[in-house]
């Protein structure tokens, strides 16, 4: 039975391999677009920053070196039940170099669209170990970010050589470009 994190709780991850899972859902809205809501990994070093440009992944680029990391494409819409975007994890892959792995969703083209995070609803991120297919935890991200355009769901880190979650739940309303930045 998944463990349901609440914001700031730690949990060890105990399997190698696994998929992240990032669900949401959209208020019907008057702006007049559809949403377009985009995973994105960091995967930093000791000094919390970017180890290279390949540690990256989002939707322009698919795959971290040795798929320690692999996204499996941008879901534009968001319809259907489930998730919404999935990156496959492999923990036996991740280079001693990377430390924490950041999960961020942002909105595309938020600000032209006059979107945010208030007009998002039902958003979780569950790790599902690959093996078992078993859900291993689940956050579900209840506050009201209603100027945030992005949103860090969780990180996973290594401590004295284990790997945990942390439920993260932190806003920042200037995209994606605010996160390259506070990796870079």
């Amino acid at each position: 039975m998944a463990i349901n994190l609440q914001k700031g709780q730690r949990q060890s991850i105990s399997a190698p391999k696994f998929t992240i899972g990032l669900g949401w859902d959209t208020n019907n809205s008057t702006t007049g677009s559809g949403f377009d809501l985009d995973a994105s990994v960091f995967m930093l070093g000791e000094n919390r920053k970017i180890v290279s440009d390949q540690h990256f992944v989002f939707y322009n680029n698919l795959k971290s070196p040795n798929d320690a990391v692999v996204h499996t494409g941008d879901n534009q819409t968001g319809d259907g039940d489930g998730d919404d975007e999935q990156i496959i994890v492999d923990l036996s892959r991740v280079e001693a170099s990377v430390n924490e792995i950041c999960i961020v969703v942002t909105i595309h083209d938020a600000i032209s669209r006059n979107q945010n995070f208030g007009q998002v609803r039902n958003s979780c991120i569950r790790i599902v170990d690959s093996v078992s297919n078993e859900e291993l935890l689940k956050y579900e991200l209840e506050e009201d970010f209603s100027i945030e355009t992005a949103v860090e769901f969780g990180r996973i880190y290594k401590r004295n050589g284990e790997w945990k979650f942390e439920a993260v739940g932190a806003g920042m309303k200037g995209g994606l470009e605010d996160y390259l930045k506070k990796y870079n």
